[in-house]
């Protein structure tokens, strides 16, 4: 790991420049800048901030480790940094005051990634973190971190060269078998987002646990240097199953029939004896997952979720698998009608008719191409929720009830019908109880046959037709919106976008308009319109407020607000999450009245949109662009001016002190707002 980390990677006093995670990351990434092994400081801290948003990346023990995966990272690097004061990363036990900052490159080599997973390992080790708080300088640090100095004679061993994580048992102690008699044995699965540190963290942790237990445990780690799979035979000799993870566990089936206990990867390494106890208990208990493929409990999300939970997450799982087609499908579809213009639909099809000269049949061809990845919109939809609900065996009997939806033409709504139809007919055989002998076939050929067959029948003649008949109600009404009708739904939509700013209210927004692109009509654009310029608002107003009033943010805003202006332009309302989360009751409501500013005027303009993303590098498709930009501005003046008020407010200096000066966030002196 010499080549990872060197002293000038390291900051014994990081809280002399940092007070916030952001400013710790932007002062730790500076100096990856400064030897050439991060090319873009902005580009690789959005990265850092997207996998953050994803999940808190504090730990308990005062650990801190943001990280990702980036294009703008030419090595694999690792920087650490030592508060005194400690820097809040979202660990449910304070601030961190050890930091490490681990880049890896979007195609970082498997060695690579089984070294930083190797020090992922290490961070769980008590005696490794306390040298580092007791380091007296930064080589020493360094050498601490790359292996070149031991603390104590802990005999670690050398990480794995093979690119793939081995599974490890926490079993086998000196002088005893692995497969002794009478000893508990627990198979466990650790994963996360990117797959370099809580995934290895998590392991590391149950396998300590597990032998303070007097339990055998064996961890197969799904991590981004590859994985390889638990021995059939011990996974069949287990008595309990534990999966610690963030992203799905890869081929779940293999652990069904057994007690399972399902949590987030954080919950395997902050409370490990826990979940132990907890498989004990299942397993005492005789509660065991359906034996054909996962429990649709576990499935579904945490056992604690409610309904409405679960029936979020669901959706939201179909919506985030939609989205790539929706946007490849659609800009195209809007290019080929840029180019070719609006009668480019009446083209024969360019597999009969070409002319590479001319631009018409190039249009034609865009258009086409659109046209078909726009057609799988329904089915995917359809096909990942079910897929959310029942993992795998949902897949097929939920493309299949969204193709009958298109058939039958029941359209988004008939598509989220099929979906969930599809994972609650799965969910119910998965509760069958079948014999031993055809537990083989049951997710290859029982499942899809049976599953696929009753959402058929249900989709073509028991409850698509009343969903096509509701959807082309919808549409005959979006057809026929004008004036206040028309202005009030865009009022909802522009409160929608801004609401949680890319959360569940946000997508479904976001859903329903771009399934009125699968059949396009006037009032259907008018909708795209003006959901599209709603969710441009809140970081463009972040932007200027922060230019025209900097003193009422922090430094770290003031730095993402020059961010913000090209996330707004380009439709990105995640863009304002980071101003959100500082000051959510400030943020929040103002973001939402300009949306709703923005959304009504954008409907009583009339402006249509072809296209499901795009910002304003798609203006030239926009029916009515001027004025579309203007309900754009309006709305960002409105937001500006709302922020701006709620800040000042909240920064005026208490009754009797007027003239006192306030600190900023940043530890700045500013005079008291008048």
């Amino acid at each position: 790991m010499t080549d990872m980390i060197t002293a000038d990677l390291v900051d014994l006093e990081l809280d002399l420049s940092a007070e916030t995670k952001e400013a710790a990351a932007r002062s730790l990434a500076e100096r990856m800048v400064a030897l050439g092994r991060v090319t873009d400081l902005d580009g690789f801290l959005a990265d850092v901030a997207a996998r953050e948003a994803q999940m808190p990346t504090g730990l308990d023990g005062g650990i801190g480790i943001p990280h990702c995966r980036s294009a703008h990272v030419t090595e694999p690097t690792l920087a650490f940094g030592r508060s005194a004061r400690g820097i809040d990363f979202g660990a449910p036990d304070g601030p961190a005051d050890l930091i490490f900052l681990i880049a890896a490159p979007a195609g970082a080599d498997d060695a690579h990634l089984t070294i930083l997973s190797s020090l992922a390992r290490q961070l769980m080790d008590e005696e490794f973190t306390g040298a580092l708080r007791g380091a007296a300088d930064a080589a020493s640090a360094a050498a601490l971190i790359s292996g070149e100095e031991v603390p104590g004679d802990s005999g670690e061993e050398a990480p794995s060269d093979s690119g793939e994580e081995a599974p490890r048992g926490s079993g086998e102690e000196p002088g005893r078998s692995s497969d002794s008699e009478g000893r508990f044995r627990i198979v466990a699965v650790t994963s996360c987002p990117t797959g370099i540190a809580h995934t290895y963290m998590a392991a590391e942790s149950l396998e300590n646990a597990a032998r303070d237990a007097d339990v055998e445990l064996t961890v197969e780690t799904q991590g981004s240097a590859g994985f390889t799979r638990l021995d059939p035979a011990v996974v069949a000799a287990a008595d309990a199953v534990i999966f610690a993870h963030d992203v799905p566990v890869r081929d779940k089936d293999r652990f069904g029939g057994k007690p399972t206990v399902d949590v987030g990867v954080k919950a395997g390494i902050n409370r490990p004896a826990e979940l132990i106890a907890e498989a004990r208990e299942k397993a005492a208990r005789g509660e065991t997952t359906a034996p054909s493929g996962p429990s649709p409990v576990d499935n579904a999300g945490d056992s604690g979720d409610g309904y409405g939970t679960k029936l979020r997450k669901w959706l939201m799982s179909g919506v985030s698998y939609m989205v790539p087609f929706v946007a490849a499908g659609g800009l195209l579809i809007a290019l080929g009608f840029a180019i070719g213009g609006w009668k480019i639909d009446k083209a024969p099809s360019v597999a009969e008719h070409f002319i590479w000269t001319d631009h018409t049949s190039w249009a034609a061809l865009l258009f086409q191409i659109g046209g078909l990845a726009f057609a799988f919109l329904v089915p995917v939809l359809a096909g990942y929720i079910a897929y959310g609900m029942a993992d795998r065996p949902g897949l097929v009997p939920g493309f299949v009830g969204g193709s009958v939806a298109v058939t039958i033409n029941a359209g988004f709504l008939g598509g989220l019908a099929a979906g969930l139809i599809a994972g609650a007919v799965v969910m119910g055989i998965q509760r069958v109880r079948i014999p031993a002998v055809l537990r083989g076939i049951m997710p290859v050929v029982v499942i899809p046959l049976i599953s696929s067959a009753v959402v058929g029948f249900l989709m073509f003649l028991v409850i698509g037709k009343p969903i096509a008949s509701l959807q082309s109600a919808l549409t005959d009404w979006l057809e026929g919106l004008s004036g206040a009708n028309a202005i009030i739904l865009g009022v909802i939509l522009g409160l929608m976008m801004c609401f949680d700013l890319g959360g569940p209210l946000n997508k479904v927004a976001y859903a329903f308009a771009v399934g009125g692109l699968a059949h396009p009509t006037d009032g259907s654009l008018k909708v795209m319109a003006a959901v599209m310029a709603a969710g441009m608002v809140p970081p463009l107003a972040m932007a200027l407020a922060t230019t025209v009033r900097g003193r009422l943010f922090t430094k770290t805003e003031r730095e993402n607000g020059k961010a913000a202006w090209f996330l707004g332009a380009s439709f990105i309302t995640e863009g304002a999450i980071p101003f959100a989360a500082a000051d959510p009751l400030r943020v929040i409501p103002a973001s939402m009245a300009g949306g709703a500013v923005t959304g009504a005027l954008s409907m009583a303009f009339g402006c249509t949109l072809r296209a499901p993303h795009g910002g304003v590098f798609v203006v030239p498709l926009i029916g009515q662009p001027l004025l579309y930009l203007v309900a754009i501005a309006a709305g960002v003046c409105v937001s500006t001016v709302v922020v701006v008020l709620l800040k000042g407010a909240r920064k005026q200096a208490p009754s009797g002190l007027e003239g006192a000066e306030t600190a900023s966030a940043e530890g700045e002196r500013v005079p008291a707002a008048a």
